[in-house]
């Protein structure tokens, strides 16, 4: 299958989408089509993804290698645990870095590894605001040929987040950039931009625009559907998000004919989606620290693919937001009636869940738990009164000397650094 760009560029195999990230005249990849698939499915998470994915990889370079690439990088499992009879969280953060975005980045690094020459050197750089960058730098981590760069906004990831980020060493490169988010993402927007220095590097996009992290996520969409099918249930997803791209995944699995009803965002204090799906208007703006800081996005990358691909998104997805002190108020009165502990981001689903439950929407609804709450214990510890036991993955990267170079928001800056390092 080929793709094309959400701003009219050429089409181009999926391959190629995948080792460049980004389509030449800035906008991004998406499939040409979405096949309406009827399975058969298979009964367990690789061979659901594998066959999930089949049609998007039809007649691409990858497509003898998909059902190796799916059972390298999806080794962990996606529980779905249900907390009621009505409700039930979607466990994304079983992998190495006890976060959501474990899936993506393995299975992106298991096709670029596969599409690089041997002795080719590429500097995979990603923006991060907490779990992307750590995810990317343990996928890629001593990979031959490689390099990866690593910018996260300074004092605006967890302690744990920023310990995560700077604990690998060898060919990953650590950089706290004085600014936002948003500050990181310009950054690697601009460099991509910049054709001397993406070749110069061998620059490749490891955010949530690459194809190559989009599509894996659509995985654990799949699964859990089926799943709640064969419990004779329909699976409605709340989804966490901030960038907009697993919330994408998610209705990709639909189109692509997986038994899912509806879907409903749950952002933080940065309202971009809920206010661009309520007004129709889209106002990107300046992000904000809040305790969900892995979703502090004020300019959504993948709601140009939204826009592009929808031509009336509201009739398709929903949206609503959350305070702090709603996050707050959902890890206690979760912890208290189900004795489960969860991470702030996650406690944004559950909180719009329980308002759809409070205006009458029934049904069965899966919140996706995006993180593991031990990666944001200063959070939660104090809300629950006891600490949070620390998944042994996490804990060997705990365990770590961690090293972060500080790094001003601005290209110069930023090529200095890939050059000097």
């Amino acid at each position: 299958m080929n793709v094309i760009s959400t701003r009219g560029a050429e089409a181009v195999p999926l391959s190629a989408a995948i080792t460049t990230g980004q389509a030449p005249d800035g906008g991004l990849y998406m499939p040409q089509s979405i096949a309406m698939q009827d399975g058969p499915w298979g009964s367990s998470l690789p061979e659901r993804t594998t066959n999930a994915l089949q049609p998007f990889f039809a007649g691409d370079t990858l497509a003898p290698h998909l059902a190796a690439i799916v059972a390298e990088s999806l080794s962990f499992e996606a529980p779905t645990r249900w907390l009621n009879d009505d409700t039930a969280l979607l466990e994304l953060f079983w992998g190495p870095t006890a976060a959501f975005k474990d899936f993506g980045a393995r299975f992106l690094a298991s096709c670029l590894t596969r599409l690089f020459e041997p002795a080719a050197n590429h500097t995979v750089l990603v923006a991060t605001s907490g779990d992307t960058g750590a995810a990317v730098a343990a996928a890629f981590h001593r990979k031959p040929g490689i390099r990866v760069a690593v910018l996260y906004p300074d004092g605006r990831v967890s302690p744990r987040q920023a310990h995560q980020l700077g604990a690998f060493g060898d060919n990953v490169a650590t950089y706290r950039v004085a600014g936002t988010f948003d500050d990181c993402q310009r950054l690697v927007k601009a460099a991509f931009s910049d054709e001397a220095l993406t070749k110069q590097h061998g620059l490749v996009s490891a955010n949530s625009i690459s194809l190559g992290r989009l599509l894996p996520q659509m995985s654990y969409y799949v699964n859990a559907s089926l799943t709640a099918e064969a419990q004779g249930r329909q699976a409605n997803f709340v989804i966490p998000t901030g960038n907009l791209g697993n919330a994408f995944a998610c209705l990709l699995t639909r189109e692509s004919g997986l038994p899912i009803g509806k879907v409903v965002l749950a952002s933080n204090e940065n309202r971009v989606l809920p206010d661009f799906l309520a007004s129709g208007k889209y106002e990107p703006r300046a992000s904000i620290a809040t305790l969900a800081n892995a979703m502090d996005v004020g300019a959504p990358s993948n709601l140009e693919r939204l826009r592009h691909h929808f031509s009336n998104p509201a009739d398709i997805v929903r949206a609503d937001w959350v305070s702090d002190e709603d996050i707050r108020a959902t890890i206690q009165s979760t912890f208290t009636h189900t004795g489960e502990i969860v991470c702030p981001h996650t406690a944004c689903g559950l909180a719009v869940r329980e308002r759809l439950r409070s205006a009458g929407e029934g049904g069965d609804w899966i919140v996706a738990a995006t993180a593991h709450a031990a990666k944001f214990a200063e959070v939660v510890e104090p809300l629950v009164g006891q600490p949070v036991a620390v998944p042994p993955a996490l804990q060997e990267l705990l365990d770590r000397a961690t090293h972060a170079e500080p790094l001003a928001p601005t290209l110069d800056a930023l090529s200095a650094a890939l050059a000097a390092d």
